[in-house]
């Protein structure tokens, strides 16, 4: 009888659980229908100028536009970079946070430096990028590369430095070596801390993608919006930004889905 309480009572709960998740997701729905439509009637009205802040329904056909000329050339273009600057950014960021987590002597010299680069306005750098590169795909991965990186290399340093050292002690007196402590208990202990700098890492990355195209693309979403803005045309330069944020969407969403299989699987082999 016990039993069938307390699985009576989990019922309960999950339902409320799914419950709250439904209404969370109706109310941000909601939210976002009721903006779209305040939007176009604010415009419609002439409260607000169309012409400066755009309307649902211009971007609308601004977007169907675009479907049938060349934007699907565009997006590949900036999905490729992000994902080429992303993916470089994230494994160079791990590399160099393991190896100054091995080299206390290491970590402590490049702290200073890291905290520099990591304050120093990456858009600055551009032009000499493009000198140093070239102006080309090269030029806005690097970009890319450059904003995201230092961010991921103190994420993960953070997270090793902060693993349970009485766990690792442990592990020491009784002989596991320092590559044994890092692949069976640093790592392990920090997969949430390596999801968390990518949910991170990939906005960043985006943001230096774009910046890039803003300086020397001759295709991608940057390269629409800054020919918008050039010649006036903001309901480009409204598609792209909405285009940008649905794709930035999507691309987080993924990694949480890949968090999620992860942390099953690690569950079920604990």
């Amino acid at each position: 009888m016990r039993e069938k309480n307390i699985s009576e009572d989990r019922k309960k709960y999950l339902r409320k659980v799914k419950k709250g998740k439904i209404a969370v997701i109706v109310t941000q729905l909601l939210i976002l229908l009721l903006f779209i439509i305040g939007w176009e009637i604010l415009a419609n009205q002439g409260i607000i100028d169309s012409f400066i802040t755009s309307q649902p329904s211009r971007i609308l056909n601004t977007f169907l536009n675009l479907s049938s000329n060349g934007l699907l050339e565009h997006l590949g273009v900036t999905l490729t970079e992000t994902l080429i600057g992303f993916i470089s950014g994230v494994l160079l960021g791990i590399a160099i946070a393991i190896c100054l987590w091995w080299s206390p002597f290491l970590s402590k010299v490049s702290e200073p430096y890291l905290v520099v680069l990591n304050s120093l306005p990456k858009v600055a750098l551009g032009p000499v990028i493009i000198i140093w590169v070239g102006a080309g795909m090269g030029a806005i991965v690097t970009m890319g590369l450059a904003i995201s990186l230092i961010v991921t290399v103190l994420e993960i340093l953070n997270g090793f430095l902060n693993t349970d050292k009485e766990l690792i002690k442990m592990a020491q007196t009784f002989g596991a070596s320092k590559l044994q402590t890092l692949t069976k208990i640093v790592i392990p202990a920090n997969i949430t801390t390596f999801f968390n700098s990518l949910k991170v890492n990939i906005g960043l990355s985006l943001v230096g993608v774009i910046t890039g195209e803003f300086l020397v693309s001759k295709a991608g979403l940057g390269y629409l919006i800054v020919y918008g803005g050039q010649v006036f045309q903001l309901d480009l330069v409204m598609t792209g930004v909405i285009i940008l944020a649905i794709m930035a969407a999507v691309i987080y969403e993924a990694i949480i889905l890949l968090e999620k299989f992860v942390m099953k699987k690690m569950s079920k082999k604990g």
